[in-house]
């Protein structure tokens, strides 16, 4: 028998528009992406939970892997996400929880998941999050949110999503969590103050030093390092720097708007600034795969340039916001 939660169909599910053909990054990172949909599928409007956007950070050997803050999910939305402890087999917990009402959020092995075919699917095994919200075990069947939308897998992806096939005793479960949805339904006012106070305690967690500092040094050594890896080094590496402060500062510009929209003034020279520092990571991700790839010097000036416009954009938001 199959268990829902949501009445969603991959064939008509409309994404939100964070995930639209616009966009200058289409995705964002797997968990960040899933959230956003699974929000917009509950009936919540996720742009409201992106202030955490702006208190990212270079952390040494990476920027910030952002992700909503499970705090502000329950303050925002009544979501109140919990850790699944696995002291049964992975798919007794998962339809458990989700006759209960309950999304359950599962690392899985993206060699399964038809949604990444022409990435992973059935050609390599990377981890990622998914967000289930349907499951009829009797035909293997699962709904599920990951990245841009709402996809379905059945058959012997199922069965090895699930390890059916395995009798392993030393497998390492997944980390889980489940969503405990309370009714919670602020009105638009609510939401927006609710979000704003949000965004001044983000404020107060921003980086001491400017980041764009750090990572420019940083950069400046490993592009040498770079030039003597193979190219999937340089994806892996881009995906952790360029794109994860790119894919970041675009949904900050998008929030700056939203605040616009209902009625925040003073913000539009630093929606520009997001917007071109999510812009300008891209063309240097280009740059630096030229470099990488025909082993020639890269111009960081740029970074430079950023770095001067992510300061001004933060002393407009303290100002604004103290």
């Amino acid at each position: 028998m199959k268990k829902s939660i949501l009445q969603v169909a991959p064939q008509t599910y409309s994404r939100h528009l964070i995930h639209g053909p616009d966009r200058i990054w289409a995705e964002t990172n797997c968990y960040t992406d899933l959230w956003i949909e699974l929000l917009h599928a509950l009936g919540h409007e996720p742009i409201a939970a992106l202030p955490f956007t702006l208190a990212i950070d270079f952390e040494g050997d990476q920027w910030t892997f952002f992700k909503f803050p499970l705090a502000d999910l329950y303050e925002l939305y009544g979501l109140d996400v919990q850790e699944l402890a696995i002291w049964k087999s992975l798919i007794e917990h998962v339809e458990e929880q989700v006759t209960l009402g309950r999304p359950v959020l599962v690392e899985v092995d993206s060699f399964y998941l038809p949604d990444t075919h022409g990435t992973a699917y059935q050609t390599a095994h990377t981890k990622t999050t998914i967000a289930i919200v349907e499951i009829d075990v009797e035909n293997n069947h699962l709904g599920y949110f990951h990245n841009q939308g709402f996809y379905n897998l059945n058959g012997n992806d199922f069965t090895h999503l699930f390890r059916l096939h395995m009798q392993d005793d030393i497998y390492l479960p997944p980390y889980v969590e489940f969503v405990k949805v309370w009714d919670n339904k602020k009105t638009q006012a609510q939401l927006l103050e609710t979000s704003i106070n949000l965004l001044r305690r983000q404020l107060k967690l921003l980086p001491t030093k400017n980041p764009f500092d750090t990572f420019t040094t940083r950069l400046t050594k490993d592009v040498d390092w770079l030039t003597g890896e193979p190219m999937e080094t340089f994806h892996q590496y881009s995906f952790v720097t360029l794109r994860q402060f790119g894919a970041c500062y675009e949904l900050s510009k998008t929030y700056l708007q939203w605040l616009e929209q209902n009625g925040q003034t003073g913000l539009s020279g630093t929606i520009e600034i997001f917007n071109e520092l999510s812009t300008s990571a891209k063309t240097i991700q280009f740059q630096l795969a030229r470099a990488v790839s025909k082993k020639k010097p890269l111009d960081l000036s740029s970074l430079e340039k950023m770095g001067q416009s992510w300061q001004t954009a933060m002393d407009t938001l303290l100002n604004l916001y103290p």
